[in-house]
């Protein structure tokens, strides 16, 4: 049988059993989370954070990220460096794809790549930021130690070429909307469909192959699946063989 066939039979089965268990997922993630530090941040903005465990312990990142929790919680912001390198770095906030076009309109001739540093959020926004990415031909890259989770390797796929530097740090999960406060089985099952499905249409068209997704569809929203180098370079996530990347852990 033709390899695409089967991954796309493999996807939809992992889909199903995704929005099956979601919601207790849901409510894992809003108990860890109600146990945090009180820091600024956004409500009802799905993201994950590393565990402060060592590396090599199973669910550990690779290495720790070097940006602070208490930074990357707060809003993302935009900062213009030299080299037309733009650092977009907090959390994926809804309204935050309405100021990286702000940029882009203001400053867009100097950008040249975009460098990610992000525990993910508005699957809206990653989407609008990730085609506007695209449509204006940058480049986007994760630097080291840098964060990319959730739904910020989204943004990440947008670039024209994609690099991740030594020891980034790259996970994905499944996303879910949470939004909708208490939600019930059916409304859980419908809204991680429908957004698996826009993720899943995204990356294709950005070029990033489905075996990415997959990975995403088997980890719960309270963890995450961290990408090695060989991983991102195999699902086109990275589009250069000899980028200086650390080799990971899975």
């Amino acid at each position: 049988m033709d390899d695409g066939v089967l991954m796309r039979g493999a996807f939809y089965v992992l889909l199903a059993a995704a929005a099956t268990f979601i919601v207790i997922d849901m409510r894992e993630i809003n108990k860890a989370e109600a146990a945090r530090p009180g820091f600024e941040t956004v409500p009802d903005v799905p993201t994950f954070f590393p565990p402060t465990t060592a590396p090599g312990v199973p669910g550990a990142p690779p290495v720790q990220p070097s940006s602070p929790e208490e930074v990357l919680r707060k809003p993302m912001t935009f900062n213009l460096v030299s080299g037309g390198v733009l650092y977009a770095k907090g959390i994926i906030d809804p309204g935050a794809a309405d100021r990286f076009a702000g940029e882009i309109d203001a400053r867009g001739e100097y950008i040249k790549s975009v460098s990610l540093d992000s525990p993910g959020g508005s699957v809206d926004d990653a989407i609008a930021m990730s085609k506007l990415i695209r449509e204006k031909a940058i480049a986007t890259k994760v630097g080291e130690k840098a964060l990319c989770a959730s739904s910020c390797p989204i943004v990440f796929a947008g670039g024209v070429t994609r690099a991740a530097e030594k020891n980034a740090v790259v996970g994905v999960h499944q996303v879910f909307n949470a939004s909708i406060e208490s939600p019930s089985p059916d409304q859980a099952m419908a809204s991680a469909q429908a957004i698996t499905a826009r993720v899943a249409r995204h990356l294709d068209e950005m070029g990033i192959g489905a075996g990415l997704w997959i990975h995403a569809l088997e980890t719960p929203p309270s963890q995450l699946y961290y990408l090695t180098p060989a991983e991102m370079l195999k699902y086109r996530l990275t589009t250069n063989a000899t980028e200086d990347v650390g080799t990971g852990a899975g």
